[in-house]
């Protein structure tokens, strides 16, 4: 086999088999693993094209069936989540048997915790585990990654602002973040990893600084609201950053362009509101029965709607100003994260003599680097730097 899809039953586990069946070469070989093989049986009779895809019966959760999936193929896919509870096991035999491996994690216990754990395996064995491939984060990891390449030296500030975004949650989104939220919860620690805007950073610089909190007065790129991603967003950028050698004193923050400071106030309140809804373990079971379950998403017409675009304004340390645009027409959680993992996968298995000489724990910038920048472009997203 090719390529290992793991979690092709879920929801955007399907919607990245149709990807690869739609756009993966010709014989291309792509097995989908799962615990239940008459559901991955239907989700590949589905397929066009697909009707000689292998069938790997696996309990991904369970040590000796993920060892078994990470020797079948050299590029495993996870969609299986929430990663932290479900996803340690296929990561560490990927890092073990020294396959490469992508997902989708939004997580930053479980992405601290490869960093800590499975970094200096895969380092040995040559294993490329490269976290959040899909709207986590791959917009902003590579918008960023733009400007360094174009940058006339290195990067001082980077600020992405998101201009516009249509698109659904679906219900492994959601059971990501109760489950980081009840870790959290539970755990001192964890929540002061969470909390730590270098979490995912080798080190944090001696002088690092973050970003003090959003204004909701007029600037020069609107007004400017948080945005939900951020907290996961800028803890992986700062990591390529780190990796990358972008600058010695990055400094990286993410906003929403809302349209008047009412509606600033109203998305700031709301993402409070909705942390602290979940966070508590009451009202956390009551949205659970309003909220997506795991496996559930848009319906296709509510997809059709969805696209987004981001700009990143750069200034370098010599005072020099650029941008990157990053968009696609797609819904972005969904067939817009297919094909950013689809398009990772591809990269991995067709590019590998392009790929960036690096292995361990790796973010789509430092693991995949410019190869990936060029199949996203030519799937469709506009990823540009520009003055």
């Amino acid at each position: 086999m090719d390529i290992i899809l793991a979690g092709g039953t879920g929801f955007v586990g399907r919607l990245t088999a149709e990807y690869l069946a739609a756009h993966a070469p010709a014989g291309t070989r792509v097995g989908l693993a799962g615990r239940n093989p008459v559901r991955l049986a239907a989700v590949r009779d589905a397929l066009p094209g697909a009707d000689g895809w292998p069938l790997l019966a696996a309990d991904l959760n369970d040590p000796a069936d993920a060892a078994r999936v990470a020797a079948a193929a050299p590029v495993v896919v996870s969609t299986v989540g929430p990663y932290d509870r479900l996803g340690r096991p296929l990561a560490a035999a990927c890092a073990r048997a020294g396959a490469d491996y992508l997902d989708l994690t939004g997580e930053v216990l479980f992405h601290r915790w490869s960093v800590a754990h499975l970094d200096a395996i895969a380092a040995g064995t040559g294993a490329r585990l490269v976290h959040s491939c899909g709207f986590d984060s791959v917009p902003s990891d590579m918008a960023v990654a733009e400007l360094a390449a174009a940058a006339p030296g290195e990067l001082a500030t980077v600020e992405l602002v998101v201009e516009e975004l249509v698109g659904g949650v679906s219900g492994g989104t959601v059971a990501s973040l109760r489950g980081q939220l009840a870790a959290m919860r539970a755990d001192p620690a964890a929540r002061a990893i969470v909390d730590d805007p270098w979490a995912l950073a080798p080190a944090a610089p001696a002088d690092h600084r973050t970003r003090r909190p959003v204004r909701v007065a007029p600037g020069p790129r609107g007004r400017l609201a948080p945005f939900f991603m951020a907290p996961y967003n800028t803890r992986l950028v700062r990591r390529s950053a780190m990796l990358a050698g972008y600058g010695g004193r990055f400094d990286y923050a993410e906003r929403l362009r809302v349209r008047s400071p009412a509606r600033a106030l109203a998305v700031r309140a709301g993402l409070a509101a909705g942390a602290a809804a979940l966070y508590f373990p009451p009202t956390a079971r009551l949205l659970a029965r309003r909220l997506p379950a795991p496996g559930e998403g848009p319906t296709a017409a509510e997809r059709a709607r969805g696209r987004f675009r981001m700009r990143a304004h750069a200034r370098t340390r010599t005072g020099a100003r650029l941008a990157a645009t990053v968009a696609l027409d797609r819904d972005p959680g969904y067939e817009g994260t297919a094909l950013m993992l689809g398009e990772a996968a591809l990269t991995l298995l067709l590019d590998r003599d392009r790929l960036p000489a690096a292995a361990g724990a790796l973010t789509p910038a430092t693991g995949l680097g410019a190869p990936y920048a060029d199949r996203l472009r030519a799937a469709g997203m506009t990823l540009m730097a520009h003055p």
